[in-house]
């Protein structure tokens, strides 16, 4: 991006992110090689890594890279332009992109989804037990998913005035799979419109909003789903049945979790998009990584409840489809990127930092060799950065010779995942 003097009709200009410069970059760069060798001749434990998985982390060491090509953003007023580097739209490795697909979400949640009614946050996390047969059975997640939200309703319909039995709720569900460590824990949460939806006699829907659950009403939809939960395992011979009798005697829930301590008023607009947010986070947080020394990093287990991870803005799509070529919902879910970052950040990208004036994009460049002309006149590398080769192990990995090998300590307990939000 070109440098340019800022003046007071634009305080804040956009500045092109960097990822080359952050430390999970670098990590990756470093050691993806030496990773992926070491699947593939069975030096670590599991299986190679899927084509998908090795797919997802070459596409992030592409993503913001300028030389991988960009788009050109120009000022009609001052002729002013700066350039955008490319996403690579990841899923699963990009915290630029994993974030902009959470705000995506949040945004198309909060204004055309969830209407303007109170909402709770509903959070049913189960034992590690049952993870296991979760994290693996997409079909399985959906039954207990169903299991948690029926429970949830009766609770919300018995709760509700003058809601008769037809009456019915809304809710929005996330099924996370990680932990506040990236330790795997799958769990469910849960936006629900706190109140049910009854038939009006004069047609159409009447909201009929519920008194909030007590200490009582929680720990009775705990317990429904604990016990159906532990039939279903039983039914499908996941557990056999004196386990499930012995679980269903646990104390203190057994392991099984339910939490709705969170609740956002109806006219609290902000609050609302800040909890989707939150329930629509990934599961990695680009800030909480510090590098310990040269061989070690530490990602930090613990964060100020309710903060969703946040990191450098998201970059356009290489190439957009025109509006027109995309259907009806697809539409009211896309979100421009320039819009995104005023929604994030609070500054507007596509604002001319010298006069004021509205910028466009003007061209997208992908050919190598008008990439090379843009960018060396500007300074920028005309060059990706390099994947380091496969390396062998690091020093303090090996024995040394003659030296008794040193037993490892046992390896500390999962951090308990905080289900608490506090705004």
């Amino acid at each position: 991006m070109t440098e340019v003097a800022v003046t007071a009709s634009c305080p804040t200009p956009y500045r092109r992110r960097r990822p080359e410069r952050t430390l999970l970059y670098r990590t990756v760069q470093t050691h993806f090689a030496t990773w992926l060798a070491l699947t593939r001749e069975g030096a670590v434990d599991g299986d190679p890594v899927p084509a998908h998985v090795e797919r997802e982390f070459r596409r992030y060491l592409t993503c913001g890279i300028l030389a991988h090509g960009f788009a050109r953003a120009r000022c009609g007023d001052c002729g002013h332009h700066f350039l955008i580097a490319f996403s690579c739209k990841g899923r699963g490795v990009c915290p630029s992109c994993n974030t902009r697909r959470m705000v995506a979400t949040a945004a198309h949640l909060a204004d055309h989804v969830i209407p303007r009614l109170p909402v709770r946050q509903w959070v049913l996390a189960v034992p590690k037990r049952l993870r296991y047969f979760l994290q693996r059975d997409p079909d399985l997640q959906g039954a207990a998913l169903r299991l948690f939200l029926r429970a949830v309703e009766q609770c919300l319909r018995a709760r509700s005035a003058d809601a008769g039995p037809a009456a019915r709720i809304g809710a929005v569900a996330f099924i996370h799979r990680f932990g506040a460590a990236l330790n795997p824990h799958l769990h469910f949460h849960c936006v629900v419109l706190d109140g049910v939806f009854a038939p009006a006699p004069a047609g159409g829907v009447v909201f009929h909003e519920a008194t909030g659950p007590d200490e009582q009403a929680i720990a009775a939809v705990q317990a429904k789903v604990r016990r159906q939960l532990l039939g279903s395992f039983v039914r499908r011979g996941l557990l056999d049945g004196d386990a499930a009798h012995a679980m269903q005697a646990w104390q203190h829930g057994g392991g099984f979790s339910v939490d709705a301590s969170v609740r956002i008023e109806a006219a609290d607009r902000a609050g609302r998009e800040r909890l989707l947010r939150y329930c629509a986070r990934p599961p990695f947080a680009l800030e909480r990584l510090q590098q310990r020394d040269a061989e070690h990093l530490l990602y930090e287990a613990t964060m100020a409840a309710g903060t969703p991870a946040t990191t450098a803005p998201a970059a356009p799509p290489a190439n957009a489809a025109p509006p027109t070529a995309e259907p009806a919902h697809r539409r009211a879910a896309r979100y421009a990127w320039a819009l995104l970052l005023a929604r994030i950040y609070e500054v507007f990208p596509l604002r001319c930092p010298t006069c004021g004036g509205d910028m466009r994009i003007i061209a997208f460049i992908t050919e190598a060799a008008v990439v090379r002309d843009i960018l060396i006149p500007l300074g920028e590398p005309i060059t990706p950065p390099t994947i380091a080769p496969a390396r062998g192990p690091p020093l303090w990995e090996m024995p040394q010779a003659g030296q008794p090998e040193i037993e490892q300590a046992q390896p500390a307990p999962d951090y308990a995942f905080d289900q608490r939000i506090a705004w």
